[in-house]
C-alpha cells in the first residue's frame, strides 16, 4: 500500500506572540521552511487579521504549508502536505518551532490517498501535477 502524500498537522503552543502577530515574521517563516524543506515554491499568500492574527499558505508544486495564528493564545497551527520524495516536511516543521519560540508542539502525520488493490501501481515518488 503507498500513499499519495504525506500530511503533517503541527500545534505550536506558547509561541512568541510578537512573532505570530508579524505579518513579515510569519511569511518570512513559511518561505523559508518551504525553501529548507527542498520545496519547489509556486505562489505566496497571507493575510493579517485586526486587530490580531495571521493566515497564509504557501503553495508548491508538492502541495502546500498553510499557517493560521492566535497570537492572543500564544498558539499556531500549521499544516504541511507534501507528494513527492524530495521533500522534507520535518525539516520545515522543526524550522517553524524554533522561528516562533513554541515551547510545547504537537506533530500528527497523516497518510493522504491510500489505495488498495489499485490496478495502477502508485507511488508518491514524482510530485502531482494539477492543471
Amino acid at each position: 500500500m503507498n500513499a499519495l502524500g504525506r500530511h503533517l498537522l503541527l500545534e505550536m503552543f506558547d509561541c512568541d506572540p510578537d512573532a505570530i502577530n508579524s505579518l513579515e515574521a510569519v511569511k518570512g517563516a513559511l518561505v523559508e521552511a518551504a525553501k529548507r524543506a527542498q520545496a519547489t515554491i509556486v505562489d505566496v499568500v497571507f493575510h493579517e487579521f485586526n486587530p490580531f492574527g495571521i493566515s497564509g499558505v504557501v503553495v508548491i508544486a508538492e502541495s502546500h504549508l498553510a499557517i493560521h495564528t492566535w497570537p492572543e493564545y500564544r498558539y499556531a497551527a500549521v499544516d504541511i502536505f507534501s507528494c513527492g520524495e524530495t521533500l522534507q516536511p520535518e525539516v520545515a516543521a522543526n524550522y517553524l518551532v524554533e522561528q516562533f519560540a513554541a515551547e510545547r508542539t504537537s506533530i500528527v502525520e497523516m497518510q493522504r490517498g491510500m489505495f488498495l488493490n489499485s490496478a495502477v501501481p502508485i507511488s508518491n515518488r514524482n510530485p502531482v501535477s494539477v492543471s
